[in-house]
């Protein structure tokens, strides 16, 4: 990737970075005198690239690239996920890492952005070369990383078992056991309950208030998931015990539809082993005739840039919850806004995975650890708590939610860099 390519200036077109500064930019006009640091929001404090290479089960050595950003640190260390993908660029690790800062802003967590990502498709190496790319990852970055500088946490394709892994090869480069540098683990290596479900809790749970506020009874609504893996299954799940019917649900092998309601009991298991495609109880439909679904709410919950001005222009949902990070481009949310429909962000809707992570990193420095019920209790109160201040905000400038949340996240932001100032 050329150096214009990561121009803060002129971003790749539709990109996540371009769509996350275009965010900022309509931000702006709410934030008073600390609009003279807004350009701290534009440029991340540190990026790193490292070649991660491993001897593979034949012997050959592959080379795979890797990187962690920290977006922005003045609330505290940089807290976010780390994901394997065939896909992943820079470019898209930039903008996942300046989300995470003002998603842990948005509900006032201590904690600043950070992302991480290694280019490669998990799927095609064996369980001991998943290891050795993760143990190498993790040293390479170990550099930049630790319990009070920026603590990592599963994301698209790594899982509590990655998280282990990096733990592990951390303590050994240091010397000691440090379990808080990461979150996300296994329950026996210092996780915590409730972490697994966490994400997919916070979309049910502001997507009930919002259903509230819109005066759509959840029982009987029609929803439509793209995306069912941990954050989309979990919220279709807790849709349906409030009286939903999932209508609708696309993964990575195709699409299916039941407008009387898909069957979750029968579906769940089988989507985690082989994919949503080979459900007998829907019917298969065209990936792109998903956005055409009647349907009351979308739960975009799979990657950034999915709904795009065509799609918005399509979907009949009233109310998008994005459980995904990114997923509607700029031009989609205008158009989203001109016609009614109520988009609850991503940098609020998701964010039960990085509170309770934060739940997470807490117990670890106790050693004492809470049940689950404390756990959904008190994530329960802060989404609730931070989305009723967004909203609030949102009333009284007349704005989007999304350009509420930025608008309550990046002055907490900003201030916390106003009032540390400029060193040396």
């Amino acid at each position: 990737m050329s150096a214009a390519d990561l121009s803060y200036v002129q971003p790749t077109p539709n990109s996540p970075w371009g769509t996350y500064l275009s965010q900022v930019d309509r931000v702006v006009p709410y934030l008073g005198e600390l609009s003279r640091w807004v350009e701290t929001l534009k440029r991340p404090k540190r990026a790193l690239i490292v070649d991660v290479p491993i001897e593979m089960d034949d012997g050959t050595i592959a080379h795979f690239e890797g990187y962690r950003v920290q977006h922005n640190m003045s609330r505290g260390p940089g807290k976010g996920g780390v994901r394997f993908h065939p896909d992943v660029t820079l470019e898209e690790v930039m903008a996942l890492s300046a989300w995470m800062t003002v998603k842990t802003a948005a509900v006032n967590l201590p904690y600043g952005g950070a992302k991480g990502g290694i280019r490669v498709d998990p799927k095609k190496l064996t369980h001991k070369e998943l290891e050795r790319v993760t143990r190498r990852y993790t040293s390479e970055i170990g550099i930049i990383i630790g319990p009070q500088q920026d603590i990592p946490a599963p994301d698209v394709n790594t899982n509590a078992q990655i998280m282990a892994w990096m733990m592990d090869t951390y303590s050994m480069n240091v010397g000691g056991t440090a379990t808080g540098v990461v979150t996300g683990k296994p329950l026996h290596l210092g996780g915590s309950l409730g972490r697994v479900k966490a994400t997919g809790r916070g979309v049910f749970v502001t997507g009930r208030e919002a259903a509230r506020r819109l005066g759509l009874d959840l029982r009987g609504a029609r929803i439509a998931v793209q995306g069912f893996g941990n954050v989309g299954s979990v919220a279709a799940e807790l849709f349906a015990e409030a009286g939903a019917k999932i209508v609708a649900v696309q993964d990575h092998t195709g699409t299916i539809v039941n407008a009387g309601g898909l069957d979750l009991k029968t579906l769940l298991p089988l989507a985690r082993t082989e994919g949503v495609a080979g459900f007998k109880g829907g019917d298969v439909i065209a990936n792109e005739s998903f956005w055409d679904v009647a349907c009351d709410i979308l739960i975009p919950a799979a990657l950034e840039g999915q709904v795009t001005a065509e799609r918005a222009q399509k979907t009949q949902a009233r109310l998008v919850l994005e459980g995904a990070n990114g997923p509607t481009v700029p031009a989609a949310d205008d158009i989203l806004a001109e016609r009614g429909v109520l988009v609850v962000p991503d940098v609020i809707c998701n964010a039960g995975g990085v509170t309770v992570s934060y739940f997470e990193w807490v117990q670890d420095f106790s050693s004492f650890f809470w049940d689950e019920d404390e756990i959904n209790q008190r994530l329960d109160r802060i989404m609730m708590n931070a989305l009723n201040q967004i909203w609030d905000t949102a009333d009284r400038h007349r704005i989007t939610l999304r350009t509420a949340t930025f608008a309550v996240a990046c002055e907490r932001i900003l201030m916390a860099r106003q009032e540390r100032g400029l060193y040396p």
